[in-house]
């Protein structure tokens, strides 16, 4: 080999090992930038809209994004979706700020969201009926947005929410556990857009009944953070108004004036019943609830033999039920059965979280419901409006499922409560008795047979809340179900019952 190919081949060497030194740097740089890419980060997506409430235009910024959870070494826990609501103003301090959720547990906030509080709503009809696909949002001329700013909040694993990488979903999925990480949430988003001066609401659905209670001693007891009001919209606190059980009585009870108000709303009762106005029959079903229809129960096998005859006549007559029917149930009517027999003469049964939804069985015959009417109703209309409103409106791109209301949280575990019923109804209590500023509003449906009303009012009446305390409750009832918003008249009251009690709450909202 001659000194000139010899050369050629020194020239070729270092040539190939420059590109494969410049190939492994741009592989390092590669493999870095994905790793960067991967990591959990906050994303936060703002666009400026505006709209009509109470006669005056709002103004407001839209925030919809991922706020990432980190532990005290800033570790990722969990990406927690949520969407926020901002009227414009001067001093954003000066604004109150309502955290809402819904419940499930295993629910998303789009019910709350797209339903009662948010700029934009789904309209259904009043008289019950089902919309027809494809769905719209209007402008909600009923939000609270012109007094109050707006966070909804998906829990773990609901709408776009998920567990960081290697983080084990049950860390999420209970009752202490889910207090922890939202209450996280608040105290996070609460520092991140500081809003600590601002007077803040908490409000919960359905399950998130319990989530306030939990969360009114918890964000007091670890981030000493004091709240203005906390809103209870159908909730659930105590378990043993709504698990029946041959040794439970208090649901049967609880029970009773709902279903005295579906009756009414069938037409199913006497014509002395139908002749009068709702509240009037439902109050009547209350007294004997409790002054004759509990006592029975309480007696078991040793009621006498005409007491017995005279508690199923008069249920019989607030339920539209035959006497031999609750005769032979032994008096006590758990909600699935009313839900198949009420109107079985028709075919037909009612809704769970609205008993004035109807629905048709493939099996005329069985013992409950083969499916939720009022859940049959609502779930497509929420589901592809809330899709829709997310990617085109708020302008939040995420090709995965938004879980709407989800079974992957389950096993959630009650701990806590092991040997007794779920119950968090003294944590709400020591939270007013410790804070008198903090007002608390409860709302519930009259055809709601998921939570009923009267099962809410014995919860509070058994909370054993202070004569000076009791002074800061104010409960409010709706003709309309679980979701009473979805009631366009129930929805125009719950604001007007709502501005009062913000206005008392916070005071009067700046602009």
């Amino acid at each position: 080999m001659n000194w000139k190919c010899f050369a050629s081949l020194l020239v070729l060497f270092f040539l190939s090992t420059q590109v494969n030194a410049d190939d492994t740097s741009a592989s390092k740089d590669k493999a870095a930038a994905e790793k960067t890419n991967d990591e959990l980060t906050d994303k936060f997506v703002s666009t400026e809209h505006s709209f009509s409430v109470a006669g005056e235009t709002i103004d407001y910024t839209a925030t919809a994004g991922r706020l990432v959870m980190q532990t005290d070494e800033l570790d990722p826990k969990a990406e927690v979706f949520f969407v926020s609501y901002t009227r414009k103003t001067d001093d954003v301090t000066k604004r109150p700020i309502t955290f809402c959720f819904n419940g499930g547990p295993g629910s998303s906030s789009v019910w709350l969201h797209l339903g009662m509080l948010g700029p934009k709503i789904i309209r259904f009809p009043d008289d019950a009926s089902f919309l027809r696909p494809p769905y719209h949002l209007d402008e909600n001329h009923q939000s609270l947005l012109d007094i109050t700013d707006l966070v909804f909040i998906d829990p773990v694993s609901t709408g776009y929410s998920r567990p960081a990488k290697d983080v084990n979903k049950s860390e999420f999925h209970g009752y202490n556990e889910d207090v922890r990480s939202v209450g996280q949430f608040i105290h996070d988003y609460t520092t991140i857009f500081e809003r600590w001066l601002s007077p803040k609401v908490i409000l919960g659905e359905s399950y998130g009944g319990l989530r306030v209670a939990g969360l009114s001693g918890y964000l007091r007891d670890h981030y000493k953070m004091e709240l203005n009001g906390a809103v209870v919209i159908s909730g659930a606190i105590n378990f043993q108004t709504l698990r029946f059980s041959p040794s439970n009585d208090v649901p049967d009870v609880c029970f009773l004036p709902t279903y005295t108000a579906t009756a009414y709303y069938h037409k199913q009762l006497d014509d002395e019943l139908q002749s009068l106005p709702l509240a009037e029959v439902v109050a009547q079903s209350e007294k004997f609830a409790y002054r004759q229809y509990a006592p029975a129960l309480l007696k078991g096998t040793s009621i006498g033999k005409k007491e017995r005859q005279r508690v199923a006549k008069e249920l019989a007559r607030l339920t539209g039920f035959s006497e031999d029917y609750l005769l032979s149930s032994n008096l006590k009517l758990s909600m699935q059965r009313f839900g198949k027999e009420l109107l079985r003469d028709e075919g037909l049964t009612v809704g769970r979280f609205d008993g004035r939804y109807t629905s048709i069985d493939r099996d005329s015959a069985g013992e409950t419901p083969e499916f939720d009417a009022s859940g049959a109703a609502i779930f497509g209309p929420f589901t592809a409006c809330l899709n829709d409103y997310m990617h085109r409106d708020l302008n939040y791109k995420d090709r995965r499922v938004y879980e709407i209301l989800t079974g992957n949280v389950h096993p959630w575990s009650y701990k806590p409560f092991e040997g007794r019923y779920v119950d968090a109804s003294e944590t709400l209590r020591g939270a007013m008795a410790a804070n008198p500023s903090l007002k608390l509003f409860v709302a519930c449906g009259y055809f709601d047979l998921a939570t009923p009303h009267f099962a809410m009012e014995y919860t509070i009446d058994h909370m054993g809340l202070s004569p000076e305390r009791s002074k800061n409750l104010t409960i409010k009832h709706y003709e309309g179900g679980h979701m009473m918003y979805i009631h366009e008249p129930s929805l125009k009251k719950l604001r007007k019952d709502l501005v009062e009690f913000y206005n008392d709450a916070v005071g009067h909202a700046t602009n």
